[in-house]
Formats: C-alpha cells, sequence, structure tokens
C-alpha cells in the first residue's frame, strides 16, 4: 500500500469554543484525517451537559427532529463516501410521540469520508441542524468551517437580497406563552399498541401463507419426517419445534439491516407517503406481484439457492442441519410469501412510528404464524387427519391474495397523485376503482371468470360462496360512500380526502369545513372575526390526518366547533406545487445557513419547524389572533381528549378577551 495510507497524518482543529451551560448545552469540535491524496475523513464531535440529549440522524421522523448535516458544494467540490457514522445511542419511547427516538447523551461522534473532486479545494464548510433536549428541545444549528491544511479559515458570507430577508422575516412568528408548546401531553388512548397490531397484521399474512399451495402441502410432510424418522416421540417434537423457531427466527433476521446498516436509510421509508417516485415504484412492484398470484408468472429464488439448502439439511445433521431445513422452506415459498411479505413491508411504510421497528414487529408475527402448525401437529399428530386435503381451493387463495394486492397498489398511486397535485385519482375515480376489482374478485369468487392456472371447473363450495357475498357486501359498502349515503370510516385514510372530489365542492377543506391554506390570509381573517385560530399542519398523503378528520373532526360537536368558534388554517408540508415566481426565496438561519424555499411545502415545513420545532403531521395548535399559544400541541388524539382539548382553548381565549375588556374600563 501507499506510504499515506500506512501513516495517517492527523489534523486537529477546534472550532470557536462556549462556555457550556443551560444556554449552550452542546460544545462542538472537529478533527480532519488524512486518508489518502484526495480522501479525508471528518470527525464531528460534541460535548453535551448532564441532562441533555441531542438526536441521531436516523431518530423516527414522527418524533423530535433529527440531527441533519448540509455539506455545502458537496457534489461539486467533494463527493461523499458513503453516509456518516455514529457513535453509541441510546433508543428509547417517546411518551409524547410514540415512537422509539434514538439520541446521544454526554458525548457524539459523527464520521463522514470524502474525496476531493477540486484538488485546489483547501476549505469545505458544513452545516449542522440539530435539537438539544432536557425538559423541553431546542433547536439548535451550528456552521464548521473546515480547513483541510491548516491554513485560516476565509469565511465567505453568502448574500441575501432584501426581497428573500423580508419573506424570510415573515415566516417566524413571535408567538407569547410559547412554554406552553413544550407541555407533554398524553393524547392517544392506544399507546403502544402500534407494534401489536403490526404484529397482528404479520401474523394474519403468515395465516395467509400458510394456505397457499407453496406451504400447505408441507405441513404433514414435515411433521410426519419429524416424528417418524426419531426413535422417541419427545425427540421428534423437539426437532419440529427447532424448525418452527428457526422459521421465525429466519423472517426475524430479514428486518435486521433496518436497524443495523448505515447504508440502509429508514428514512426513505418513513417518507414513502410523500416521495412521488417511491409511491410509483410500489405501485408497480405491487401489480407485478399480482399478476404473479393470478397465474401469469411465477416468482421464484434461484432454484441453486434450495437445492444447496437441502443438501446442507442432509450433510450437517443435528440442530443445524434444522435450520437449513427451515431455511429451504422460506426460499421453496418464496413465490407464494413474497408478495404477502411486500404488502406487510407496503403496509408498514404506511403505518404510525419507526418503520425498522415496524417491520421487525410484523416479520416475527408472519414467521409465529408460519411455524406455529409445525410445532402444534407435532405435539398432535393426529389432528392431522383433520386438515383438509391439497386442492383447487389453494389457487383461490392465491387470486384472492392478487386483488387485495392490486387494491393497496392503487392506494400508492393515488398518493402519488395527491402529492404531485395531478388531479386524476380524484375519491370518486379511486372508490371507482376498488368497486371494479372487488366486484371482479366477487365474479370470480362465484366461478363467472376463471385465471389461466386454474383446473378443470369444480363445484364451489360454501366457504368460497360465503367469501363471495362477503365481497359482494363490501362492495355495496364502497358504492353507498361513493355516493355519500353511508361513511367510509372502516376506510379512514385509505381513499383520498372527500374535498378532493369530481364533483365541484363549496371549498377543497377536509368535510366541507371553512378553512385557510395561508398563514397571513387565516390571521387577518381571524383578527377581523375575533376568532381564536386552529392551525393544522397536516399532508396530502398523509394516512393519520385523514383518519382525524374523518373519525374525530366528523363529530357533530367537533364539527361545530371548528366550523363556528375557530378559524381553520391547514397548511399542507407535502405539497409539491411550486409557488409563485415572486414568492420564491431564500431563508437564511442564524447560522449562515441558506435553504431555497420553491415549493408550497417547503415553506410551510420551515414554518412548522422555525416556530414549534416539530416537523410531524398532524401537528395541531391553538393560537389566538394576537398569536398567544392557547393551549399544548396535540398530534393524534380520540374524539374526547380532542373535543376537551378544544373547549380548553376557547376558555382561554374568552379569559383572554375578558381581560382586555377589564383593563379598558375606566
Amino acid at each position: 500500500m501507499r506510504l499515506v495510507l500506512a501513516f495517517i497524518t492527523l489534523l486537529f482543529f477546534i472550532s470557536p469554543g462556549f462556555a457550556q451551560d443551560e444556554e449552550n448545552p452542546v460544545i462542538w469540535s472537529y478533527e480532519v484525517n488524512k486518508l489518502a491524496e484526495n480522501d479525508y475523513e471528518l470527525i464531528f464531535k460534541a460535548k453535551i451537559a448532564d441532562g441533555w440529549h441531542i438526536f441521531s440522524q436516523f431518530t423516527d421522523e414522527n418524533g423530535s427532529l433529527p440531527s441533519e448535516f448540509t455539506f455545502l458544494k458537496g457534489g461539486e467540490d467533494y463527493e461523499l463516501i458513503g453516509t456518516a457514522s455514529e457513535s453509541e445511542t441510546v433508543t428509547e419511547y417517546s411518551e409524547i410521540f410514540e415512537v422509539d427516538e434514538t439520541f446521544f447523551i454526554k458525548d457524539a461522534v459523527f464520521t463522514q469520508k470524502i474525496k476531493l473532486l477540486n484538488t485546489a479545494v483547501s476549505q469545505i464548510d458544513v452545516e449542522l441542524f440539530y435539537q438539544a433536549c432536557k425538559e423541553v428541545c431546542i433547536p439548535k444549528e451550528h456552521t464548521f468551517r473546515i480547513s483541510l491544511t491548516g491554513e485560516s479559515i476565509v469565511i465567505e458570507e453568502k448574500a441575501i437580497d432584501e426581497r428573500s430577508l423580508a419573506l424570510g422575516s415573515a415566516l417566524k412568528l413571535d408567538l407569547k406563552n410559547k412554554e406552553l408548546l413544550e407541555e407533554a401531553d398524553d393524547t392517544n388512548p392506544n399507546k403502544g399498541s402500534g407494534l401489536w397490531m403490526i404484529f397482528g397484521l404479520g401474523f394474519l399474512g403468515g395465516l395467509i401463507a400458510l394456505l397457499t399451495p407453496c406451504v400447505f402441502p408441507m405441513i404433514p410432510l414435515t411433521v410426519s419426517y419429524f416424528t417418524k424418522h426419531t426413535k422417541k416421540k419427545t425427540s421428534g417434537i423437539f426437532q419440529a419445534s427447532l424448525y418452527g423457531f428457526y422459521i421465525v427466527l429466519i423472517y426475524f433476521l430479514l428486518s435486521l439491516p433496518f436497524h443495523l446498516f448505515d447504508s440502509v436509510d429508514p428514512q426513505i421509508l418513513n417518507t414513502i407517503a410523500t416521495n412521488i417516485w417511491l409511491n410509483i415504484a410500489f405501485f408497480l412492484v405491487f401489480v407485478f406481484f399480482a399478476f404473479s398470484f393470478f397465474g401469469y408468472y411465477e416468482l421464484t429464488l434461484p432454484s441453486s439457492w434450495s437445492t444447496k439448502m437441502d443438501s446442507f439439511s442432509s450433510k450437517v445433521g443435528g440442530g443445524l442441519g434444522i435450520f437449513f431445513m427451515a431455511l429451504t422452506l422460506a426460499i421453496v415459498s418464496f413465490s407464494c410469501t413474497g408478495p404477502i411479505l411486500g404488502g406487510l413491508l407496503g403496509s408498514t411504510t404506511l403505518a404510525e412510528g419507526d418503520v425498522a421497528n415496524n417491520l421487525s414487529a410484523g416479520m416475527l408475527g408472519f414467521g409465529v404464524a408460519l411455524a406455529l402448525p409445525f410445532a402444534l401437529f407435532a405435539l398432535f399428530p393426529a389432528w392431522l387427519t383433520s386438515l383438509p386435503k391439497s386442492g383447487g381451493w389453494m389457487d383461490t387463495v392465491k387470486v384472492f391474495l392478487g386483488f387485495l394486492e392490486l387494491a393497496l397498489a392503487f392506494k400508492f398511486l393515488s398518493n402519488a397523485d395527491l402529492v404531485g397535485n395531478w388531479g386524476i385519482f380524484k375519491r370518486e375515480i379511486f372508490l371507482g376503482i376498488w368497486i371494479l376489482l372487488f366486484v371482479l374478485l366477487a365474479l370470480y369468487l362465484f366461478g363467472v371468470i376463471r385465471f389461466p392456472h386454474e383446473g378443470p371447473r369444480q363445484k364451489l363450495s360454501k366457504t368460497r360462496k360465503t367469501i363471495g357475498l362477503l365481497t359482494t357486501g363490501f362492495t355495496i359498502y364502497l358504492v353507498l360512500g361513493t355516493f355519500n349515503i353511508t361513511s367510509l370510516k372502516l376506510l379512514s385514510g385509505f381513499p383520498p380526502p372527500d374535498f378532493y372530489s369530481v364533483v365541484e365542492k363549496d371549498n377543497n377543506c377536509p368535510l366541507g369545513l371553512n378553512c385557510f391554506k395561508d398563514f397571513e390570509e387565516g390571521l387577518a381573517y381571524a383578527k377581523k372575526e375575533n376568532k381564536p385560530i386552529l392551525l393544522d399542519f397536516t399532508g396530502w398523503a398523509c394516512v393519520n390526518c385523514r383518519k382525524m378528520e374523518e373519525n374525530v373532526w366528523s363529530e357533530p360537536d367537533i364539527y361545530e366547533m371548528l366550523n363556528e368558534d375557530y378559524v381553520l388554517i391547514s397548511l399542507y408540508i407535502d405539497d409539491r406545487k411550486y409557488l409563485p415566481e415572486s414568492e420564491r426565496f431564500n431563508y437564511k438561519f442564524d447560522s449562515g445557513r441558506v435553504k431555497s424555499i420553491e415549493s408550497i411545502g417547503e415553506k410551510w415545513g420551515t414554518f412548522q419547524t422555525l416556530n414549534f420545532g416539530a416537523a410531524s403531521q398532524p401537528y395541531y395548535v391553538l393560537l389566538s389572533p394576537d398569536l398567544e399559544v392557547l393551549n399544548s400541541s396535540i398530534q393524534n388524539a380520540d374524539s374526547e381528549t380532542y373535543r376537551t382539548w378544544l373547549k380548553l382553548g376557547l376558555k382561554k381565549f374568552e379569559d383572554l378577551n375578558k381581560g382586555e375588556l377589564t383593563s379598558t374600563i375606566p
């Protein structure tokens, strides 16, 4: 190896320091290691005061804000090699956001490798946005001006024109009683139930996978192998149970890369609902899965994999051999389990909370359901005689799953349409597609239509007819909901919002409420009418926002308060529509970092972060027209909690008005 790689030259610089106190709880420094002629390792270090913590780059985006590095002129003067690695972190459940948050205490170290593209560059600037938290969280920024050669730092101030300064200044609110926002609230009555729901969803997927032709015939064969090829019954039971345990372990291990590898960024999956191209990609993948279930082709892993695993299980024997038997099952059954696992992955990206934890819970549930019959039938082999025989009913299960995959696929396409403001998949169009899919499914279940892989036509079973009737009932439910004859609360969050309609509405606000989509316009109206403000940070593709609107806001008394007593301002954080040229500007943070504000979503996302230190949706704030905070912020809540929260805000506003009236009396 080259001499420069054998002897690393360490360049150590300390950035301008501050006394560490409650105002400056985090002290930053940096080091530079020269790895090769044009390769460097940048090390950013934080000394964190006792009782304080800062968040990882990869903490759940539905919780507190992650630390975010911006490498200025990255890709121009230099390129990043991989992602920034981190020192040891702590993960704890947040009662406020109801997700697992990842953070640093005492010390934090971030390491990023770079390669110079312009060899004349001797210094680079790196901006860091982070939150320092104790009882409350304080948004902070720090700029690292790094010399790669040891020469003096030359500071270049970015020029911001007067128009940008004025528009940027207008984003910052002079909030009164802001400390009220930091009070912890307990708004979700189903605290901690999210992972159990995902586990249950995975378990259901595993049960369905058991009924497919790739898995079901393996149950009696495998159990018979363990019970008949061992001298003792207890030994057979143990081996079958170990086989089941290995199945659970294999599927659980599939989720570990999302926890362990820095190269797999879970934030990509957490932002699936607001990324147009990822939504389109998921749509295409799910359509591909669906047609494999319809029998037009099979999804299979290379046959050499299963052959090698089977060979290993025979040669090795013992517990390790049983592990390879379980791995062989996972590979052979992929044509049936793969699309179901894909649906599980898609569901976790739409669910609330950390995607990696959700995926682990779902995979665990899937593996448990798949493994359970192998252990149970080994314990009670007489039950094998009660198993139904393999046959055409398993093909029916696959086709049924294919229709469900198609229905989920159009949910992702609808997300892309909403975020992109295409105006194609309006609520009625989306529901019409679902109605067509379930009509076709009902016709299939009643034997009217058939698919290529099916055998000779047979008499319809009672079970198939029953499921066909249930499907018909669900289709009628969709039809009635499309024409607003009945509510579609069972599907809250899946169809587009009711105002996203082919029928011209009085406004494009949730539930037909009067709302503003610009803060300044809403504030001016609130001052004119002397009404409090409900500030609603939401998103076009936000499933939990739709659930709140359709299940909580729709309550008659809550609806009346929102419509009569409050001025509703709904700001869409994921709106990709460009601002008019005259309203685009560059926002300069206190650290000197400049952010280009070009879309509506970028404007309101920056607005939310600057004033409320939050980045998740839904996020609700109550304000007076004079910008006094009337209650703590709230996110997901049940109807009773939300009703009480609104009433407390109204009471506080009435008290403020009475105080003003009293102060004007001589």
